[in-house]
Formats: C-alpha cells, sequence, structure tokens
C-alpha cells in the first residue's frame, strides 16, 4: 500500500484546485482535492506514505485566497497517484458553546473519501479535549494523533462492469433478504473460501438462486467505527465490537474489512482493493439476478456526543453539520447515538444526495434502506416538518427515479410516520405487520381483524396517502430483534452478554417459548415451534406488500435468545449454515413458497382488494377478487371474531377475450386457536374443485404439496389442525 505515495515527484507544489469536484479526484497528471468549511481559518492537507504513520509525510497549507472559493478549500497537486493517502487538519475557533470545536491537532477524514485504510482507530487519540481536564470537553488536546487514525484513499474508477447496470426490480416483484456481510459467511460452517467478505457473498450466490430471493439488503457497508471500546462480555470476558455498523465514519467508503479474510494484512493489498471487492459482489449479483439495497445511516456518526471523537464532521464544521442543543455545546439527540445530523441543512442535503448517487451511479447499488428515517424530516431545532426537504429531494430525484428508497419511519426522539412518511414513493418497513402478526399467531385475543388488514396490505396506513401495497414492507423479523427461531424458543429477552444488564433490546417481542425457554429435545414443543415457523413463512410470503426475511431464518438461525445482538462479531451472530441440514424441512418450505409467490401474480397485487367489482352483473359475472369468512363459512363479524378466519381470493385474467370469471381461486385459511377447527369451504361456484397446496400441520413433504396437489376428499369441509395455515387452490 505504502508504493503510491513513495512514488511522489521529489517536490509538491500546490495549485488552485476545482471546488466543483468534492473529496479527492485524480486526474493523468495529479489529484484534486477539495472540503467543505465555513467557519475555518485555515485547511492543511496531509500526506503519508503507509497506513499507520503517525506523522505525515507532508503537510501542504491551503491559501485562504488562492486556495478557497466561498466555503470551499481545494487544491490541485501535480505527480499525485491513486492510491495516496491523505488526511486533513483544519483550523478555527475553539468555542464550544458558540458550536465550534476546530482543533488542528486532529487529524480529520475526507467526508467524500471513497475508501479508509482501515475503519479502526484508536478512540482516545481522537479526542479534541484533554481527558485528565475536569473540564473535559471545554479543554484542548494538543495531542496528535495521525498514527492512530484510517487514511484516506485516492480511487481511480477503472472497474470492467462489464455492461452491468442496477436491476431495479418493481417493488412488487421482490423478496428482500437482509443479511450482513461478514455474518453471512464468517462462521467455519460456510461453504466459502474467503470468509466474511464481499467475496464470501458471491460465494453464496447458488444458495440465494435456489432459495429464490431477488434482493439482498446488507446491514450497514458504508465504512464505521468496529470497536465497541471499554466494554466486555460479562459472560466470556470477550471485548465487544460495533457488529451491526451503525457508526459511520465515511459515507462513500465501502467496509475495508469486509475485503479481507480475517488474519491478512490489509497493507499488502492495493488500497483501491475494497472498492473494487464491493464493485466484483455487486457485478456477480446482478448477474446471478439479485438486487443489492443498503441500509445506509444518515441520522448521526461515530463522533457521538460532546464527549466523543473528532474524526471528521465535528473538526470540519460541528455547527453546520450536526443538530445542536440551545447551549451549543451540547447535541440534540434523536438517534439515541449521542448525536444528529443537520440533514436539512442546505449542506448536508446536498453531502446526502451526493454520496446516494455514487452508490447508485459508481457502484451500481439498486436501493436504500435509511436507518432511522425520520430524522430526515427534522429541521435544524428537531422539529418535524410538513415537507422535508432531503426527503422530497431523494424522491425526485431523477439520477434515481428508479432506486428503491426504503424508510425505517421512525426515530428514537419519538417521531413515528408509519403510513405517513413524506415524500411520495418512499416504502417503509411496516412495523404495525410484525407486530399484528406475531400477536395473531400468538393468539392474542381480538387480533383476527388487524391481522386481516396487514395481510391484505395494510390499508389503513397507505390508501388514504395514495400509496400502494407494495409501499409496505413486511417482516416478521429483522436484524433489531428476535430471529424468528428464538420468537418461538423465547418468552423473554435474553440480553445479558450486552453488557447492560438485559435493560436494553425490546421488552415486548410478543414471543412465545410453547413451554420451555430455549433450546430443547422435546419433540411435540419442536413440532409446535416448526408449525409456527412455518405459519409465520406463509403468511409473510402471502401477504400482499413487500416481503423481507431476515437472513437464516429459512434454517432456524438463532442468537439465543438475545434480541439486539449489535455487538457480537462473534458465534451469536454469524450463520451457522449446519443448522440448514438439521432444518431443511423449514428451508424446503420457504423455498417452495417464495417460487409460488413468485409465479402467481395475486400474491403480488399492486393495487389494494376492493372486495367487489364494477363488473359484477349478469352479463359480466365477475367475482369479488376478495372475500373473508368466519369457519362456518359466513361473513365474518369483525368485532367477535376468533382465532380462525378464512379468505378467498378471486384472480382475473387479464386478456380482453377471456370468460369474465376467475382464473384461480385461493383460499387461505388461518387457525391461531389450540384446537383443531373444522372449517366450511365457500362454494359459490359449482365447478370449483379445491386442492391442497399447504397445511402447515402435515409433516413434509406433505406441508406443501410440490407437485400434484391433491383434490380434497371432502369438498365442503377441511379439518385443519391447531396453529395451522391452509391454502387451497381453485380454477382453471
Amino acid at each position: 500500500m505504502s508504493g503510491h505515495f513513495r512514488a511522489r515527484p521529489k517536490e509538491l507544489h500546490i495549485f488552485p484546485g476545482n471546488p466543483l469536484l468534492p473529496g479527492a479526484m485524480p486526474h493523468p497528471q495529479g489529484v484534486y482535492f477539495s472540503v467543505f468549511s465555513r467557519h475555518a481559518t485555515g485547511m492543511i492537507l496531509c500526506l503519508y506514505e503507509s497506513p499507520h504513520d503517525n506523522k505525515p509525510a507532508a503537510s501542504l497549507r491551503l491559501d485562504p485566497v488562492r486556495n478557497r472559493t466561498g466555503d470551499i478549500w481545494h487544491c490541485y497537486i501535480p505527480g499525485l497517484k491513486p492510491g495516496t493517502l491523505y488526511l486533513w487538519r483544519a483550523e478555527g475557533p475553539f468555542a464550544p458553546h458558540e458550536g465550534h470545536r476546530f482543533n488542528p491537532n486532529k487529524v480529520l477524514i475526507d467526508p467524500y473519501a471513497k475508501a479508509l485504510t482501515d475503519g479502526t482507530l484508536d478512540l482516545c487519540s481522537a479526542l479534541a479535549y484533554d481527558e485528565s481536564s475536569p473540564d473535559k470537553d471545554l479543554s484542548f488536546s494538543e495531542k496528535p494523533n495521525d498514527g492512530c487514525m484510517p487514511k484516506c484513499v485516492v480511487i481511480e474508477d477503472n472497474f470492467d462492469w462489464e455492461g452491468d447496470t442496477p436491476l431495479n426490480y418493481p417493488l412488487k416483484d421482490c423478496i428482500i433478504y437482509e443479511t450482513h456481510v461478514r455474518g453471512l459467511t464468517r462462521s467455519s460452517s460456510a461453504k466459502a473460501k474467503h470468509h466474511g467478505t464481499y467475496r464470501g457473498v458471491v460465494e453464496m450466490i447458488p444458495y440465494f438462486k435456489d432459495l429464490g430471493i431477488t434482493s439482498l439488503e446488507f446491514l450497514p457497508v458504508q465504512e464505521f467505527d468496529s470497536a465497541e471500546r471499554f466494554r466486555h462480555n460479562p459472560v466470556t470476558g470477550e471485548q465487544l465490537s460495533n457488529y451491526w455498523g451503525y457508526a459511520p465514519l465515511a459515507f462513500f467508503a465501502p467496509k475495508t474489512s469486509y475485503a479481507y479474510p480475517d488474519g491478512v494484512d490489509h497493507d499488502s493489498y492495493d488500497p483501491e482493493f475494497p472498492v473494487k471487492e464491493f464493485k466484483y459482489m455487486v457485478r456477480e449479483l446482478h448477474k446471478a439476478g439479485i438486487e443489492v439495497i443498503l441500509d445506509v445511516v444518515f441520522n448521526h456518526t461515530a463522533e457521538g456526543n460532546e464527549l466523543g471523537p473528532t474524526l471528521s464532521f465535528r473538526g470540519f464544521d460541528n455547527s453546520i453539520f450536526y443538530m445542536l442543543a440551545e447551549d451549543k455545546r451540547y447535541y440534540r439527540n434523536y438517534s439515541g447515538c449521542g448525536n444528529t445530523l443537520n440533514c436539512n441543512h442546505p449542506v448536508m442535503r446536498t453531502f446526502i444526495k451526493e454520496c446516494l448517487r455514487y452508490w447508485v451511479v459508481t457502484m451500481h447499488v439498486d436501493g436504500f434502506r435509511f436507518d432511522l428515517g425520520s430524522i430526515l424530516g427534522r429541521d435544524s431545532q428537531g422539529n418535524l416538518l410538513p415537507n422535508p426537504p432531503v426527503i422530497e429531494s431523494i424522491a425526485e430525484d431523477p439520477i434515481m427515479r428508479n432506486t428503491k428508497i426504503i424508510a425505517e419511519a421512525w426515530d428514537a426522539g419519538g417521531a413515528y410516520q408509519v403510513g405517513s412518511f413524506p415524500g411520495g414513493r418512499w416504502a417503509e418497513w411496516n412495523d404495525r405487520y410484525r407486530d399484528d402478526v406475531r400477536r395473531f399467531w400468538r393468539g392474542d385475543e381480538g387480533m383476527a381483524p388487524h391481522f386481516a388488514t396487514r395481510i391484505t396490505g395494510s390499508s389503513d396506513l397507505y390508501l388514504k396517502n395514495g400509496k400502494r401495497p407494495f409501499h409496505s414492507i413486511n417482516f416478521v423479523t429483522s436484524h433489531d430483534g428476535f430471529t424468528l427461531n428464538d420468537l418461538v424458543s423465547y418468552h423473554q429477552k435474553h440480553n445479558e452478554a450486552n453488557g447492560e444488564d438485559n435493560q436494553d433490546g425490546l421488552n415486548e417481542n410478543y414471543s412465545s417459548n410453547y413451554g420451555i425457554e430455549g433450546p430443547t429435545n422435546v419433540p411435540f414443543i419442536e413440532e409446535i415451534r416448526n408449525r409456527q415457523i412455518k405459519n409465520f413463512f406463509a403468511t409473510l410470503l402471502l401477504s400482499i406488500g413487500t416481503p423481507m426475511i431476515c437472513g437464516g431464518d429459512e434454517f432456524r438461525r438463532t442468537q439465543n435468545g438475545n434480541n439486539n445482538a449489535y455487538c457480537h462479531d462473534t458465534e451469536m451472530n454469524w450463520y451457522d449454515w449446519s443448522y440448514l441440514k438439521q432444518h431443511k424441512d423449514i428451508y424446503r418450505f420457504a423455498k417452495l413458497l417464495i417460487g409460488f409467490r413468485k409465479s402467481h401474480q395475486a400474491f403480488r397485487r399492486e393495487d389494494f382488494f376492493r372486495g367487489e367489482t364494477d363488473r359484477n352483473t349478469e352479463a359480466n359475472p365477475e367475482a369479488p377478487d376478495i372475500l373473508w369468512f368466519d369457519e362456518h363459512g359466513n361473513p365474518p363479524l369483525w368485532t367477535s371474531l376468533g382465532k380462525v378466519l378464512v379468505a378467498r381470493i378471486n384472480e382475473h385474467s387479464k386478456s380482453e377475450n377471456s370468460s369474465k370469471v376467475p382464473v384461480y381461486s385461493y383460499l387461505l385459511a388461518f387457525n391461531a386457536s389450540t384446537e383443531a377447527i373444522q372449517i366450511q369451504l365457500p362454494n359459490d361456484n359449482t365447478e370449483d374443485t379445491w386442492k391442497r397446496i399447504v397445511d402447515t400441520s402435515l409433516p413434509a413433504p406433505h406441508d406443501f404439496e410440490e407437485n400434484e396437489y391433491p383434490a380434497l376428499e371432502a369438498p365442503h369441509t377441511y379439518v385443519m389442525g391447531p396453529r395451522s395455515f391452509v391454502l387451497l387452490i381453485a380454477g382453471h
């Protein structure tokens, strides 16, 4: 890695740069650099020979007249090449009560850096104040931190994409699989040569294609601080880590460590290697027909509160980039992580949009999931705006017109906007779906009406705002909470290993252990758990909306009851692929459901059900698109409906010349009670012959009939097992 800068010219000359080229931009004869700071009085570009140098090989001071245009500091250095390592120092007022925290003793990461040498840093050395001082952050540290900071890398975009472009599938046709780049293949049980890496993901492509998913949603891959310092697992003594990645350092840079298997010396590689590896992963996934969606964190950074380190934004212009309290020494904290980015400031808005465009245009990603997305709707004082500029700007950006944008429509400051997230075309994580589906299958009273609304697209949330069913990202589990196995194996969370006295994570998970807390070999409890997992999968994949599967649920991955496993880069989070063989019936069931959904348009509707039709006349006897029944075959009394619900979905031909009768009818029956129930089958068409596709009370392979659907022996009734789901089909 060090060879690039050592090839520098004997003398370095600094010239005016181009303020329209943010970050570091290579040129055939040199490199352009630029960075924003409104309140800085001086700016120094530091160049390094190797990643761990504790002092720069060259420090180049920018002339505030020749090298500054407005708020942009810029320069051009002839003779430098891609691979050059650099950081910045910013001079200016140190006045915390006024919001300014400049400290030229601390080197800073370029916010537009396309790669870092490593995402691990020394927190103490990056503190801009004297820890021993009683004044803490009001004091001023003169200790340099060059040797303990990752270096920015000048990147040249010279990758051969082989004609690749983002896939951009319609949301209604997507099956999203949420996963973690490292955790997916880090375990020795993974059949991968490059464990825990972008290349390891590529090695999993045959698995993803066999399962049938269309889109991978990765937990954060933008460079983040990996360490969770000064905290250890109280059970094992292991140092905890920031495994999930919600502590951004560099928003344009892919995570460097995900390019290298553990134990490999990063310094022996091309400094552009992580960027090339990320692009390689995207290209190969696209070849296989699999989209890439990134979980992005534009709500806070790794710099934390006033006692946190000075790494980048804080040192360049703290009062611009962050929401500050009335006493500007302190930070408004709507993220729960110490600070909140000032997303609707024009400078930050531009930064966010340029970053997203970079990942779409240069890195070819297909979409984004915005962590704590409601923060994007707050002004500098923390107030929620009716028409937030940054949210509207992202939705209307012409370059990202086909890019998926998915909001986690809440934040840690109390905002909750599921069903009302502004900005038009945004999709949303639907936690109402998660909770209502969990509660129904747990057997909670009075949940059937809510359940019916969720599985038909949540019209109560989305119809009034002009959105479609596919704007609801339906999920039962995600990285944040129990896995599906743990949802049916634990009555309460077990987060003791997080070192927070089990006080972190959600207290109410709407889970059940069905008699024994945690793993068990008791056959009847395991049978109930398997059946409930199949019920959840059937519900998720046959609901109207966009389904998202939490990676590993298809083979009962467990986190040992931990519902907030953000800090464990261990076997707790790494996928144990031995479970795939152990729970092959669950995998088969999920795989067949995915295939069924993809081949039956009725479950990928663009519009909400109406329950009626304008053409339902004698001349046009088209059946309603959906009908509801209780177990007796009668229209349900929603106010007193029990734990059994039946829906008939009628799928109609799109052809103008076709008969005005359903092509297929589907009967979906849900029994969340603990008793076997005989249901009356609707039989309004004498030609109907119902055939069984799914019955979760039956053992594999009859839980999902794969080749030929057997006709029912009793055409008018069906006996459902306790806690079971049944799918029948009739038609041409």
